[in-house]
Order: C-alpha cells, then structure tokens, then sequence
C-alpha cells in the first residue's frame, strides 16, 4: 500500500511503484508458454495466457486485497513528471507484436489440433484485449507520439477507432441512454455486445466526419484518425499473411474478435445502469463519482494502469495512471475488473450479485436508473415494490 505524508513520514512514496511493472505481464505470459510447450512437447500449453487471466488474476483479486489510499495533490506532480511511469507503458507496444508475432509463427507451424488452435487465439486475444487499456491511458495523452503509439497498440483487435469514440464520445454521453457504451439495467452482456461494437463504429465515423467538415474537409482524408488507425490493422495482418500464409487468416480473426470484446465487457461493467440526470434545462448533470462502478483491487488495478479508478478517470481524463483516486462515494464492485467480466458472461449471475447493489446505490428510486427498452416491466415488478422504491 501507498505511504501518506505523516511528520514521521514527510517524503511520500508510491507503494506501489515496482508493482506497476506487472502491467507488463500480459505480453511476457506468451514466452512462458512457449517455454512450456518446448520442454513438454504438450500444445495444451497454449491455453496458458487465458487460462491465467481468469484462473489466477480473479483469486488474486481476492486473497491480495485492496488499496483505496490516494498520493497527496502535493506530490501529483513529481509523481506524473517522472519517467519511469510513461516507460512502463511505452514498453507495452514493442513487448505485445513480439509476443503477437510468436503467437502467430505457432499458428501457422501446424501441428495443432482445433481445441489448442482455439486456447492459442483465445490467449492472444486476452494479450492484445489487455492492450487496450494500455492504448486507453496512451490515448487520453496530449503528446502527438503517445496517441500513435494507441492506434498501434490497438492495430491488432482492428479496433483503432476507439480512441475517438472514447475520448469524444463516451466520455460526454456518459452514464446516458445515448451513449452506446454504458450498459443499461436488464440489459445483458450478450444483448450489449452488437448495440456496443456496432454503436461504437457509427459514433467514432460521424464524430471524426462532423470534425472533418469543420475543417472543410471530407472525410476521405489521410489526417481522418478513423481511416489512419485503421489502416495499421491490414498493414499488420497483410504482413503477417506473406509472411506465415493464409492459414493463419482465422486465428486473426478470433483473437480480434476476443480481443474488442474484452474492452466491450469491461464497458460492460464500468457503468451498468447508472444514470447521469437531467437538470431543468433538459441538460445531463456533469459526470460525478457516483456515475462509475469502481474497485481499489490492487491484483488487477497495477495490470490496467488503475482503470477501476474510473470516477477519478472520467473527472480528470488527462490524469496519469498512477496519480488516479479513489473516491469514498463512487459505487464500488465486490472484486477487481477480471472477476467480474467472468460474472458478466453468466447473466443470471451477473443480476443476481449487481442489480441489488444498484437498486440500493439509488435508494431504490428507479426512476434514476438507466433502464434497457424492454426490461422496465420485468424490473418494476421486481423492483418496484422495495422499501423506499419509485416508480
């Protein structure tokens, strides 16, 4: 845990400082299995990236516990000016197409069978979906080389035009029904996943078009940052193909595939049903602690450069990772992020352990949740009934 500044302790320190090096596990876990696989001979082992995402990362969330301790506003900018944060993640990109370059050479040696074809996609597919918090922290940066080195982190899951969608859409219709990534109450992740991915796309190309013509452009344009992100995720494929051959064409496809919806169930999670409202004036309130599901698990917070700290992210977006709070009145989740994109997937579950925590965040007041089309019946009758509820 973090030190505070105390008259006993006037120089404060980040506790957590050689563990934010753990961010960087994610693209060593691919080397570790093929360790594996060359000693064992057994291509079993190429499950070994995703079967630890959710078999070790989720226990540890637990068993190591959590720091909800913030760095005094005095030492922030020392703590953000000092390089050793910004070369943890720039390490990221160069780590991930080594590890990304492994993983497709394996998939297009032979020798696997269907059941390891899939652990080796599904694995590759957690490394680059894991990169995407990686290019969310670069993204939000004002350098010029910071938010390159996002399209390029992002290149592998064909998912470049999130920077644009998350920094200028998400980020204002946040918490509302019209943002198309904040889930809505009743709404499961299977159901969120097309209006999310979809929604997305069409959001990022209109809001770079609407840029665009301002500028008196079209949005047939090389400085489109839609069409330049873009463009790095066939460059990528294109090279790999001529390198390895078709073969590989479906393994790219499923670790994309698996690597954007990693992002899309953690948006998922982030803003389930919470609602920002509106003032008389017909216009949403600002974005409050309170409109962020949070988690101060250090276990899987020093892997996503404190994204569970998301209150904090979305009041201060150019924030760097490891000056990020916590705030005592944002609704906290029962564990860190990787334990509950597995609840996610099982929607029984998922309402069973979140809808109440929910419903009590708003003191049972429906009328404050964003509810999914289609749901409010089902969820009134539930609901709507518990003490100090509104319909």
């Amino acid at each position: 845990m973090s030190m505070q500044a105390s008259a006993e302790n006037p120089v404060w320190t980040d506790g957590k400082r050689r563990e934010w090096l753990l961010s960087l596990l994610p693209v060593l876990l691919p080397w570790a299995a093929l360790a594996l696989v060359t000693a064992t001979g057994l291509n079993g082992f190429w499950w070994f990236g995703f079967v630890f995402a959710y078999g070790v990362i989720v226990p540890l969330e637990l068993l190591v516990g959590e720091d909800p301790t913030n760095p005094p506003e005095s030492a922030v900018p020392a703590l953000e000016a000092d390089p050793y944060y910004a070369w943890i993640v720039a390490a990221f990109a160069p780590l991930q197409y080594a590890a990304f370059v492994m993983y497709a050479w394996a998939a297009a040696r032979g020798g696997l069978g269907p059941i390891e074809m899939l652990g080796l996609a599904l694995s590759a597919g957690f490394m680059n979906g894991v990169g995407i918090a990686n290019a969310h922290e670069l993204g939000h940066k004002p350098t010029l080389r910071e938010r390159w080195l996002a399209k390029i982190v992002l290149a592998p899951t064909a998912y470049g035009h999130f920077v644009v969608e998350h920094n200028r859409g998400h980020h204002v219709r946040v918490a509302t029904p019209e943002d198309p990534t904040s889930a809505r109450m009743g709404e499961s992740f299977w159901a969120f996943w097309p209006r999310t991915v979809f929604g997305s796309l069409r959001s990022a190309w209109a809001l770079e078009k609407e840029r665009l013509a301002r500028a008196g452009q079209g949005p047939w344009t090389p400085r489109n940052d839609v069409l330049n992100a873009w463009i790095m995720t066939p460059v990528l494929f294109g090279a790999l193909i001529l390198w390895l051959g078709t073969s590989i064409i479906p393994f790219l496809i499923i670790q994309a595939i698996v690597g954007f919806s990693l992002l899309e169930v953690v948006n998922y999670l982030e803003h389930y049903g919470l609602q920002r409202q509106k003032g008389p004036d017909g216009r949403y309130e600002r974005c409050k602690p309170e409109h962020s599901w949070n988690s101060n698990r250090v276990a899987s917070n020093v892997q996503l450069y404190h994204l569970q700290r998301h209150s904090d992210h979305h009041a201060n977006a150019m924030r760097r990772y490891q000056a990020l709070r916590h705030f005592d009145d944002a609704p906290q989740l029962p564990t860190g992020y990787a334990g509950m994109t597995l609840l996610a997937y099982f929607p029984p579950l998922w309402r069973k352990v979140m809808d109440p925590r929910l419903v009590a965040h708003y003191g049972g007041d429906l009328s404050r949740i964003n509810i999914a089309p289609g749901a409010e019946a089902a969820i009134r009758a539930k609901w709507g009934a518990a003490p100090g509820a509104k319909a």
